[in-house]
């Protein structure tokens, strides 16, 4: 919810939010891709607490991306971003099927 929360809020008026869904390698694959304008490479690691990535509201505490991957890593997945300078990201969020992680454990 993150993630579409920050794409809604940084794309502007008339831009476009994606999200995409699929079973791939026994995963469930989520795409959140935006047309944020993309992060500049100023602005660090986008998954680090506190970072300075806020938009010019200054809304928001820079917490929300770590938060978010630290729950996808204890559910045995992963969020990765692709940056597309002057364009927007690309999240991808991989977690593994639930019959998948019930044959795991």
């Amino acid at each position: 919810m993150n993630l579409l929360h920050n794409g809604f809020k940084n794309t502007p008026a008339g831009g476009t939010v994606v999200l995409r869904a699929r079973a791939e390698n026994r995963n469930l694959v989520i795409e959140i891709e935006d047309e944020c304008g993309g992060f500049p490479e100023s602005k660090g690691e986008p998954f680090e607490v506190f970072g300075d990535r806020r938009g010019s509201d200054r809304s928001g505490l820079g917490l929300g991306l770590s938060i978010a991957r630290k729950a996808m890593r204890a559910h045995g997945g992963d969020i990765h971003v692709r940056n597309l300078p002057g364009k927007g990201c690309v999240f991808l969020i991989e977690v593994p099927l639930a019959a998948e992680a019930a044959r795991a454990s």
